[in-house]
């Protein structure tokens, strides 16, 4: 799933109407799905969050521009925040399988399609800046908006899209590409905020003044403080006290979490606070975090206590959620705090029980059919090269093939996540055939498009079946690999674990054949049959490898 998270700042934050109709805005696009509204009184001001696809992300950026370019009038705009423009900042930020550099080439384009279509200025900014000055946002808003009609007459601060010309209403625009920031909160076992503050003082970037082994400060021989660097690039911080929580907490922004992981955050909370004599109880994330803060955090944790990381999605997270102990002073539930959560489709099959899918298939409903049920296979023989390989990772005698027991357990998982979801999505490829089919072929034009969509349709209800065979080639290399190196004593769970391997291949490729005679490009048709039939052959071949190793393993005990 490509997801890009888009953080537009609009200066008006009391004005209700404006809100909604920018909101409005965002939403009209389809497969973006708001995240947040937050406005803010004293500044005037209010953060809009929402992510989604990235083009459809880069149309509902354009179209919030232009409704609040068209409803706020800059000239009587008064706010604490500072701002120079009726939308200030539009920054983009990459959340899942895209990449910053997509993000930066999203922030040119729209830069350049506001300053054309809307001739308004516009400047780049974070990782889009086409000047190295123009990288920080308070170099760009220097002056703000009241600066800006005389900065605009300066060759330095020509736009880099749109007209050098000041406009009252509108003002200028900076839109960019940033890296995601967490605001996150470490909760201690105490009310004092100087223990707070110190902590969050070793950890922030900038760091701050140097202390003994007494707590005393270190200066310098002209008797001025040493400043000590912090631990973290790209961490702000500081403490505070929370009144409703009791208790003192560190802090910190993490404008970089590829720098600075916030697990590796949190554990030197954790360390510096055992330092100062108190202790480190949880921690709350502020929004929103991508799945991966979580992965990453509980594959760390795993790995700390001597355990495979090589586990479930969900296991990760679950460990992660307790080690940083984010339910400590608040419910932290990861279906609202994972942005990717927010967007996960439905899956009616998937999460069925195994008695309620049992019955479902025996049904005289034609789908779920064979095509699911052989993804289903699929997935439980993945499932069972991951229990091997969690079952001989901790095992004694077998410590030189830890990590590729780990790597072994990632893999099997990632592949039966993705049989899994094939489950759903083969029933919905032959729910689309027929619909195709229903659909009305009295006229040339209505046959002509009945044609089109039953021949795409029947090419989505191959290819769902040809990616679950394709998947039961890397479940073999798995099961083998369990089979040979691991645990003896789970040697019929990796034999099972290739039997189910090759029935998922069989039940994959019979439902590609069958939907095969439905295409009428014999091109595409020969050529796809070939690969599916090469595929089968592959998979029958390693089956059939791994079947006879484990026999006579078993036979040999």
């Amino acid at each position: 799933m490509k997801l890009v998270e888009c953080v537009p700042n609009f200066s008006e934050g009391r004005d209700k109407g404006v809100i909604a109709a920018i909101t409005d805005a965002v939403r009209s696009v389809e497969g973006v799905r708001v995240l947040d509204v937050d406005p803010g009184s004293a500044t005037n001001r209010t953060v809009f969050t929402f992510a989604g696809s990235p083009e459809a992300v880069s149309e509902a950026a354009f179209r919030a521009i232009s409704k609040g370019l068209e409803l706020i009038d800059m000239s009587r705009h008064k706010g604490e925040h500072a701002r120079q423009g009726a939308c200030d900042v539009c920054p983009f930020v990459p959340i899942s399988e895209v990449s910053m550099a997509e993000c930066v080439a999203l922030a040119k384009a729209l830069a350049a399609r506001v300053g054309k279509e809307l001739n308004v200025p516009v400047y780049l900014y974070a990782e889009a800046a086409a000047k190295p000055e123009r990288r920080r946002l308070p170099d760009i808003r220097v002056g703000e908006y009241e600066a800006l009609a005389d900065k605009l007459k300066q060759a330095k601060w020509k736009p880099d899209f749109g007209p050098a010309k000041f406009l009252p209403r509108s003002g200028a625009v900076t839109i960019g590409a940033r890296n995601f920031l967490i605001a996150y909160n470490v909760n201690l076992n105490t009310r004092s905020v100087k223990l707070a503050k110190r902590i969050a003082f070793r950890v922030r970037e900038t760091g701050g003044n140097k202390r003994d082994e007494k707590g005393k400060f270190v200066k310098d021989s002209k008797g001025n403080p040493i400043i000590e660097p912090g631990l973290f690039k790209s961490v702000q911080g500081t403490g505070w006290l929370i009144p409703e929580y009791q208790r003192a907490q560190i802090t910190v922004n993490i404008l970089d979490i590829e720098a600075s992981p916030l697990h590796e955050v949190f554990d030197a909370c954790c360390d510096l606070a055992s330092g100062l004599g108190c202790r480190v109880t949880g921690s709350e994330v502020v929004g929103m975090v991508p799945r991966r803060v979580l992965t990453e955090a509980g594959r760390y944790f795993l790995k700390k206590q001597g355990l495979s990381p090589g586990v479930s999605e969900q296991e990760l997270i679950d460990n992660a959620v307790q080690s940083l102990g984010l339910c400590d002073v608040s419910e932290f539930d990861p279906a609202q705090k994972i942005i990717e959560a927010r967007f996960q489709a439905q899956s009616p099959l998937g999460d069925m029980t195994l008695r309620r899918f049992s019955d479902e298939l025996a049904s005289d409903s034609p789908a779920p059919g064979g095509g699911s049920a052989a993804a289903l296979i699929g997935a439980l023989g993945a499932s069972l090269a991951a229990m091997v390989a969690a079952l001989t990772h901790g095992k004694k005698g077998f410590e030189k093939i830890r990590e590729e027991m780990e790597k072994l357990g990632e893999d099997a998982h990632a592949l039966k996540a993705e049989q899994v979801a094939a489950i759903d999505a083969d029933t919905a490829a032959f729910n689309g055939v027929m619909a195709a089919m229903r659909l009305p072929g009295e006229s040339a034009p209505q046959r002509a498009l009945r044609t089109a969509e039953i021949e795409r349709a029947n090419k989505e209800a191959i290819r769902v079946p040809l990616e679950t065979l394709k998947r039961t080639i890397p479940t073999l290399d798995l099961a083998q690999a369990a089979a040979k190196n691991g645990n003896p004593n789970s040697l019929s769970d990796a034999g099972v674990a290739a039997v189910s391997a090759r029935a998922a291949a069989c039940g994959a490729y019979y439902n590609v054949l069958i939907n095969l005679a439905g295409i009428t490009n014999k091109t595409w048709r020969d050529k796809t049959g070939k690969e599916a039939q090469g595929l089968f052959k592959t998979a029958c071949a390693k089956a059939e490898n791994i079947e006879s190793f484990v026999l006579r393993r078993l036979r040999d005990l």
